[in-house]
């Protein structure tokens, strides 16, 4: 048996010190040079808080959109630069390259005479693209994201991300919860349109500015704020916490337990041929034209009209959910594993259903549910993906034999009882929650409330931790 080849090692010391400064440009830390270097802690929230985003929209002056364009450019820039550099110095000398090495290194490229338009743009956003990219990295070695990539302009969001010292913040007395941002490097306040208002005397943490294909601006706030819990909802004449089982599918959007559908919207199918037919436009114009890039906007702006409708229905909906509901229970969908592409026969109809899957919006009502629980005090309750809910009788609860995708209602050779086969999905999926559920929560001290999500994959963690 073959020895597993030995992974290359490190270089570290006093030689690695040397191939930084020698080999890759990389100034030595000159300022607070005899001080340990300690690791950056992210912002860390008070007890009881909850950091929350608040995204509107804002209309730029032509002078802002300008330098919001070169703002964009040069952290995708700095980013590639970055990814390059410590690529680069691991894989020529084995040499690991950090973030404080990083942002060192940003120092040595603004000083450069042909890169002087970095200073155009304020450092502060510069570093945070540097400390993303930092994060990508962390989260590849951590084997749950794939090796960072490169940024492209027509591929990757243009986004910049402003800490504390690069805004300022002026809040209006008459309107609490809104005011003046200026962002670093302009002169003027953004023309933000409030939608709502910010908590009242609440500083933004940071603020996001993002520019979609429809060519539309976003300014994203994160603040933090106390979250208030939703009463408890129990069963009419009962101390039992009300709990609703949600089955996902295709041809209705969701299921509840009590036989409520909603429909699927389709909007990509509602919209196909409108796309289909500015697609073909789009293939007529000669690249690079004026023209062909009107054709873009459009298509972008029609992309943009539907990711609004899904996100404002998902919304509304699962907002219900969570007002009328304590313990919510959903399956454990692995949505990467359905979206697969297939091979040989029947790739057509595979992909059909791919796009249905992507058009249904699945991960974004999940995380919808997830986050709201977490706020408002409830419970989401996550079944194994194997329990056969379709399957089972809700009546009986006799196993029954696999059924095909078209087969809409079965009937129990048990004890004859006839199903709808998202109801009957989403009535077992109910009771298999509340089972979960009660385990849980007998085994927590009195006084001490569920967790806000228990997954069934997790249970034994979920019981050790109460």
């Amino acid at each position: 048996m073959e020895e597993a080849a030995e992974k290359p090692k490190a270089v570290k010391g006093v030689q690695a010190e040397r191939i930084k400064r020698e080999e890759l440009g990389i100034e030595e830390r000159r300022k607070h040079a005899g001080r340990k270097a300690t690791p950056l802690r992210s912002h860390a929230k008070e007890t009881g808080a909850q950091h929350r985003v608040y995204r509107f929209r804002f209309y730029p002056t032509e002078t802002q959109a300008e330098q919001l364009v070169r703002t964009f450019g040069a952290c995708r820039w700095v980013y590639n630069e970055g990814l390059a550099l410590r690529s680069g110095a691991w894989e020529q000398h084995r040499v690991r390259v950090g973030f404080a090495e990083t942002c060192r290194a940003l120092t040595g490229w603004k000083q450069a005479e042909e890169r002087a338009w970095l200073k155009e743009v304020s450092s502060t956003v510069l570093q945070q693209a540097l400390r993303h990219l930092d994060q990508a990295f962390t989260r590849f070695f951590r084997e749950v994201a794939k090796y960072p990539k490169p940024r492209k302009k027509q591929r990757s969001r243009d986004a910049a991300t402003y800490v504390r010292t690069g805004f300022r913040w002026v809040e209006d007395p008459e309107r609490p919860g809104t005011g003046l941002i200026t962002l670093a490097k302009q002169s003027e306040p953004l023309d933000v349109r409030w939608s709502r208002a910010l908590p009242a005397g609440a500083v933004p943490v940071r603020l996001s500015v993002m520019r979609d294909r429809a060519g539309r601006y976003f300014v994203s706030a994160l603040v933090e704020e106390r979250v208030s819990s939703l009463p408890a909802v129990f069963l009419s004449g009962s101390r039992e916490p009300k709990a609703v089982g949600l089955d996902l599918g295709l041809a209705s959007l969701v299921t509840l337990d009590d036989g409520t559908k909603l429909d699927h919207p389709r909007l990509l199918k509602r919209y196909a041929e409108k796309l289909a037919r500015l697609q073909r436009e789009l293939h007529r114009k000669v690249k690079g034209s004026q023209n062909r890039d009107k054709v873009r906007q459009r298509i972008a702006r029609l992309y943009a009209l539907i990711g609004d409708v899904r996100r404002d229905m998902l919304d509304q909906f699962t907002t219900r959910l969570v007002r009328e509901n304590q313990v919510l229970v959903v399956e454990d969908l692995s949505i990467v594993t359905l979206l697969r592409p297939a091979r040989g026969k029947g790739r057509r109809r595979k992909a059909g259903l791919s796009r249905a899957i992507l058009d249904a919006g699945w991960g974004e009502l999940l995380r919808q549910l997830r986050y709201k629980c977490e706020w408002y005090g409830r419970t989401l309750v996550v079944v194994d993906r194997f329990f056969p809910s379709t399957r089972r009788c809700s009546a009986c609860h006799v196993k029954g034999p696999k059924l095909d995708v078209s087969v809409r209602e079965w009937a129990c050779a048990e004890c004859g009882a006839v199903h709808d086969r998202d109801v009957n999905a989403a009535v077992n999926l109910r009771d298999e929650g509340m089972r979960l559920y009660w385990l849980v929560a007998s085994a927590l001290p009195p006084g001490r409330q569920a967790p806000a999500v228990i997954k069934a994959s997790e249970l034994e963690e979920c019981l050790l931790a109460a």
